[in-house]
């Protein structure tokens, strides 16, 4: 029973040692191989959980360790390759040339905010009783795949006007304050947690698992933005729904 126990705090340590390795690759600005850790970090941190209700063996522990992980994989990840982006956009080079303090690039350090604000709202998801089975605020892994695709949009020339937007030092701040934002709103979203595999109490989430799939398979990786756009959107209706019902 032990050893069943451990198997979740295993996915969830493999989700760190993803993050810790999309940290190198992003502070090296290899965005692309840091989004494939990320993504990789986010597998093994669904299924952590899923690992824990299935086996039963649900702990303190697990939940600290989950946000531990999620703390450098979903925050400290997005936090730099934002960083990177703005020292792109103003033409100033990459933290990997980072050697002196002389020229410290100030402004771009602004799109660490991304990590402080998931930092909150991990802390704020420990202690908060209501979001056992709904998210308040965007949950911090799907925060990082929104930051984490604006960048793979130069692998796209089809959209080249989306990549001319992301470009821009403006927007790209723009951005980092509506992470901030959004991660500690007190907006209240679906979470994709199976307690069973039933259609009927889990519509919502097969429904958004389907559109996900055709969006990616249409668009590829420069499905992640609408993606996130479609979770809110989804989100917002179904509590909308909900508080229908309630008063009906």
């Amino acid at each position: 029973m032990k050893l069943l126990g451990f198997v979740p705090n295993l996915l969830t340590l493999l989700n760190l040692l993803s993050g810790c390795l999309g940290v190198i690759y992003a502070v090296n600005n290899r965005v692309q191989y840091a989004v494939m850790f990320v993504l990789l970090g986010i597998f093994f941190d669904f299924f952590d959980g899923f690992a824990a209700r299935i086996l039963k063996v649900q702990s303190e522990l697990g939940k600290q360790l989950d946000s531990l992980a999620d703390m450098v994989t979903s925050g400290l990840v997005p936090g730099i390759v934002m960083v990177q982006m703005i020292l792109k956009a103003s033409n100033q080079e990459p933290l990997t040339y980072l050697n002196t303090l002389t020229n410290f690039p100030w402004l771009a350090m602004l799109g660490m905010g991304i990590t402080l604000a998931s930092c909150y709202r991990l802390a704020n998801f420990n202690i908060d009783e209501n979001q056992k089975e709904n998210f308040v605020g965007l949950p911090t892994p799907a925060n990082a795949l929104f930051v984490l695709s604006l960048p793979l949009m130069h692998q796209y020339p089809q959209y080249h006007y989306i990549s001319y937007i992301v470009d821009n030092i403006y927007v790209l701040l723009l951005v980092t304050v509506l992470s901030c934002y959004m991660l500690n709103a007190k907006l209240e979203l679906f979470a994709l947690k199976f307690k069973s595999f039933g259609f009927a109490e889990n519509k919502l989430k097969y429904i958004f698992l389907v559109l996900c799939l055709l969006l990616i398979l249409v668009l590829k990786l420069a499905a992640i933005p609408s993606i996130i756009l479609m979770y809110l959107l989804l989100s917002i209706f179904d509590t909308k729904n909900k508080k229908h019902r309630t008063k009906n």
